[in-house]
């Protein structure tokens, strides 16, 4: 039997943002939209505008692709840029094409969380993401082979019992929760039934909890955390093979994409450059650490 977190990076492409894509073939005057980014078509004359619309609070990064025979989309077909909260903007302006044919419009779609000019703060310890004096065993670590490659690079799994605290490693602002998923499982496309709290950090970055229990979220969105704060409890939920939290954080980057980050923890021993698969790592406060 495979280990726990093979599709980490599918996880996150279907059940997040960087991974809740939209899909859409429109003819011109339709609309792609769902709860975050909305992206409207204008007629202006014998040429259409796309306007792109944050419909959160919290800053994407977007990619928009079109496709047409009848309407010029110049030298790039895929545009990414990032969006502030509640901001409109103009994607791009698309002249029609003189005797074409076909006017149809096709565009495609995708977001993530966060800005890609994002600037980590590589200078700061990380708490554990669970309660002081509490260890959990690795299962995969840092560049671990079984899953966490690209995207996934620097992501920990801890193995954890259902129900087991999940605490803020980082302080921040709940971005995103879902919880409503009773489901785990390992075949293809159970990424999507993963339970999770992504939370924004002031520096842009996000620290992202997944696996959680259903009705397993402690907090709600815009809601602040401090560091250390309980936040949610783990679960088994989404492509997985036994209980745990897969924890990391994770920066914006172009083509509505997001990259794990390496991060440093603070523990009992001192500072975790490298978390180790089959080590167990003590979680002390962070003022009891000192800096």
């Amino acid at each position: 039997m495979k280990g726990p977190c093979s599709t980490e990076k599918q996880t996150r492409l279907v059940a997040l943002a960087a991974a809740f894509l939209l899909l859409c073939q429109n003819s011109a005057f339709a609309k792609c939209v769902d709860d975050w980014l909305a992206i409207d078509e204008i007629r202006d004359g014998d040429s259409i505008e796309l306007l792109a619309t944050n419909n959160q609070e919290f800053p994407i990064t977007y990619s928009v692709r079109v496709r047409s025979g009848g309407y010029s989309t110049g030298h790039s077909k895929t545009i990414s840029k990032s969006l502030d909260g509640q901001e409109t903007e103009r994607v791009v302006v698309l002249p029609q094409v003189e005797d074409a044919s076909d006017d149809r419009l096709r565009i495609s779609c995708s977001w993530t969380i966060g800005s890609e000019d994002a600037v980590h703060d590589d200078d700061h310890l990380y708490r554990l993401p669970y309660a002081d004096g509490r260890s959990y065993r690795v299962l995969q670590g840092f560049g671990s082979r079984f899953s966490h490659r690209g995207v996934e690079q620097y992501a920990v799994d801890f193995k954890m019992s259902i129900g087991t605290p999940v605490h803020a490693a980082r302080g921040g602002v709940v971005a995103r929760v879902v919880e409503s998923n009773d489901k785990g499982c390992w075949e293809d496309g159970c990424g999507k039934y993963a339970n999770f709290i992504v939370v924004m950090h002031d520096d842009g970055t996000t620290g992202e909890y997944y696996h959680l229990q259903q009705d397993g979220a402690l907090v709600d969105v815009g809601e602040r955390v401090v560091e250390g704060q309980e936040i949610g409890l783990s679960g088994n939920t989404g492509h997985t093979a036994l209980p745990h939290l897969h924890f990391a954080v994770y920066r914006a980057t172009k083509g509505a994409r997001s990259q794990s980050i390496p991060i440093n923890f603070m523990s009992a021993d001192g500072v975790v450059y490298q978390p180790r698969r089959g080590h167990h790592y003590l979680a002390i406060a962070y003022q009891q650490a000192g800096d």
